[in-house]
C-alpha cells in the first residue's frame, strides 16, 4: 500500500465543521494498471473497488430529489427502499441502469452510516455486492452477514482509544433540552446522534460539546437536523482500506456528500461529491476531488456516469 498522502486545498469551514477530527488521508489501493486476473492467494488483482455512501448520494428521498425541471421533463424515477409500506428512497431509471452495468464492471461497496437493519430495506439495482460498509465502518458485511473478525477488530480499537458510548450519552442527557432535541438515537451501540430543532439550537452548544467530545477521542459534526458524535476511528475509510485490501484492488474511486464521508474521499484514488450537501456548502474540496454541478437525484446519476468512466480508463 502506497504511504502517499494528499490533503484537502480547503478546510472544513463554515458553521458545521467536524469537532474534534483527525484527518486520515493513507490510499485505499496502490496504483498498479495490472489487468485483473486471480492470484494464486485468490485475491483479484488490477479490480477498480467503487465505495459510495448512499443516502444523497445515490439515493433519494422525495424531499431530496431537486426536480427543478419542467414536470413534463422529470426522468422516470425507481424506488429503491420502502420503510412501513410506504416507498422513501428514489433513482432515476437511467441511474439505476448505469449501476447495474457497475455492479458487473468493479467491485461495488456501498458505503453508509446507516444502521445494517436499514441498510438492508435498500434493493440496489444490479448483482447484489458482496461486500458493504454499515454504521460508519462499524460493521463490513461480505454476502449480507456481518464480518465479526473486524467488529470485534473495531470495538477493540474503540476500547482502546475512545471514552465509552455510555460517557457520550450521559453528557448528552445533561446538556441537552427538549425545547430543541427531538430524538436521542444510539446506532448499532457504536456511535450517538440527536435528531434537533436547528433554528432552537444554542449557539455555543455544539462547540462546547465538540470539544469536551474530541478531548475523549470522539468527533462531532452537525448535519441537516442531526448531530452526530461518532468514535474517531470509526471510519468509512478504515473499512474501506480493509475491503480493498482483501479484493486486491488497485484503483479506488469514491464519491458523498456528507462530512463523515470526507475521510472515505480523501483516501480514494479519485473521488466526487454533488453540488449538495454538508460539503458543498464548506466548499471543501482536494487536489483529487472532481465537485459536480448537479444536484439531488440528478447528481446521483452523473456520479454513476462518472464512476464507470474512471473504471474504464
Amino acid at each position: 500500500m502506497s504511504t502517499q498522502t494528499s490533503t484537502p486545498t480547503e478546510p472544513l469551514t463554515g458553521t458545521e465543521p467536524l469537532r474534534g477530527t483527525s484527518t486520515e488521508t493513507e490510499p485505499l489501493t496502490g496504483t498498479s494498471t495490472e489487468t485483473p486476473a486471480e492470484t494464486g492467494t485468490g485475491i483479484r488483482t488490477g479490480t477498480t473497488l467503487v465505495a459510495s455512501d448512499l443516502d444523497r448520494t445515490l439515493i433519494y428521498s422525495t424531499a431530496a430529489l431537486a426536480l427543478g425541471m419542467p414536470d413534463a421533463q422529470a426522468p422516470r424515477l425507481l424506488c429503491v427502499e420502502v420503510h412501513e409500506s410506504k416507498p422513501l428512497s428514489y433513482m432515476t431509471e437511467d441511474a439505476a441502469d448505469l449501476l447495474a452495468r457497475l455492479t458487473v464492471e468493479t467491485v461495488f461497496v456501498p458505503t453508509t452510516t446507516r444502521t445494517r437493519k436499514q441498510y438492508q430495506r435498500i434493493q440496489l439495482p444490479g448483482t447484489a455486492p458482496e461486500y458493504a460498509i454499515c454504521a460508519n465502518g462499524g460493521h463490513i458485511l461480505v454476502d449480507g452477514v456481518s464480518d465479526l473478525d473486524w467488529h470485534e477488530s473495531v470495538l477493540r480499537r474503540l476500547d482502546d482509544e475512545c471514552a465509552p458510548l455510555s460517557e457520550i450519552r450521559a453528557y448528552l442527557t445533561a446538556t441537552t433540552d427538549l425545547s430543541w432535541v427531538r430524538k436521542h438515537r444510539v446506532a448499532e451501540d457504536l456511535f450517538a446522534y440527536l435528531v434537533v430543532e436547528r433554528e432552537r439550537l444554542p449557539e455555543d452548544w455544539l462547540d462546547r460539546f465538540g470539544g469536551w467530545a474530541g478531548d475523549r477521542g470522539w468527533t462531532v459534526s452537525l448535519q441537516g437536523r442531526k448531530v452526530y458524535a461518532v468514535p474517531k476511528p470509526l471510519t468509512k475509510s478504515a473499512a474501506v482500506r480493509e475491503v480493498a485490501r482483501r479484493t486486491g484492488a488497485t484503483l479506488t474511486l469514491a464519491a458523498g456528500d456528507s462530512l463523515l464521508d470526507a475521510d472515505l474521499l480523501l483516501a480514494a484514488d479519485r473521488a466526487w461529491r454533488p453540488g449538495h450537501g454538508e460539503l458543498a456548502d464548506s466548499d471543501w474540496t482536494a487536489p483529487h476531488l472532481d465537485v459536480l454541478a448537479e444536484r439531488g437525484v440528478a447528481a446521483g446519476e452523473e456520479i454513476l456516469r462518472r464512476f464507470r468512466a474512471a473504471a474504464a480508463g
